[in-house]
């Protein structure tokens, strides 16, 4: 894994939902670039190419990993995404949210100690502090209360607390983001692809939702990459220890985002509300202030949520054709 680069750059989780929009934020930075994608199980990514296996559970395949790659930045997306499936799967959620990211960091300081640590955390460490209402700076009480973010929360904060042994790092907590590849674990495919499969008559012409009464902070996943890959290219100017959060500022109301989508699609659609989807203690609103990101890594949102919408509509409806 030697070769000469001004940038070396190791991401876990490459073959995510956010990982190839990353890797190819990554690879666009000027200069010489190497990026070595990982993630569980190694393959070939139809738009990354390569993937290496690395479990960060494994602290040893972790410290053989930064050791051979000898990376200047690590960008940390390994996870699980889904909060169902963190709240399901705690004891796993642990090891991956909080030992997996000690291991990587350690890693880094015995093996690669110039290298910057980039920790992809979420928004959602703010937890019940979102139920004030207000929007969340990085200021905001951490408060989690799910198994999700509370995992998130204590990675988090173990990276910070090894600042004092040098680690260089900057932690971001990015809001909720969505675009095409996304899974139907989360709210915006869900309905997608309800719509995709009516409009292909592959079900009843009724979208199944949960509470549309809550409004949430939604970016488009190609601004969030670009943030990222911002972080890494300006890590030299970054503080270390530096928190970014990474939002619109902009709450939508979840039937309004329904609506929109129902708005894109060819035939007529009801709506019905379904028990099950349904999460009686939800926070109403949550928004993020991403002004110190603003200025910090000259990062704005630039995909207009409309755009986005309708992309996620037109991808799920190339998956529904596909199946």
């Amino acid at each position: 894994m030697s070769g000469a680069a001004d940038l070396r750059i190791l991401v876990t989780g490459a073959a995510g939902f956010v990982g190839p929009y990353m890797v190819e934020a990554l690879r666009r930075l000027p200069g010489a670039v190497a990026v070595f994608p990982t993630a569980l199980e190694a393959c070939d990514h139809p738009r990354i190419g390569a993937v290496a296996a690395l479990d960060i559970t494994d602290q040893a395949a972790v410290a053989a990993m930064i050791g051979g790659v000898a990376p200047t930045h690590v960008v940390h997306l390994a996870g699980l995404a889904a909060t169902a499936a963190a709240n399901a799967q705690e004891p796993l959620a642990w090891q991956i949210h909080l030992f997996g990211t000690l291991h990587l960091a350690h890693a880094i300081l015995d093996r690669a100690p110039g290298c910057v640590l980039v920790n992809v955390g979420t928004g959602q460490v703010y937890g019940a502090t979102a139920r004030s209402g207000r929007v969340l700076d990085e200021t905001a009480l951490l408060a989690p209360s799910s198994v999700y973010e509370v995992t998130k929360a204590a990675g988090d904060l173990a990276i910070g607390a090894l600042l004092g042994r040098g680690l260089r790092s900057i932690r971001l907590r990015p809001f909720n983001h969505t675009g095409p590849g996304q899974t139907g674990d989360f709210a915006i495919p869900s309905f997608a692809l309800q719509i995709a499969r009516i409009e292909a008559g592959l079900q009843p012409p009724v979208v199944r939702v949960g509470n549309l009464d809550a409004e949430r902070d939604f970016l488009d996943v190609r601004d969030v990459a670009t943030a990222y890959a911002l972080a890494v290219a300006k890590s030299g100017e970054i503080a270390p220890g530096t928190i970014l959060n990474l939002a619109s500022g902009v709450p939508r109301r979840m039937r309004d985002v329904l609506d929109q989508l129902l708005a894109l699609s060819a035939v007529p659609i009801a709506v019905e509300l379904d028990p099950t989807r349904m999460r009686p203690s939800e926070t109403s609103r949550y928004v993020g202030d991403a002004a110190l990101a603003h200025r910090v890594l000259g990062w704005m949102p630039q995909i207009a949520f409309e755009t986005t919408l309708a992309d996620v509509l037109d991808d799920c409806r190339v998956r529904v054709r596909g199946a």
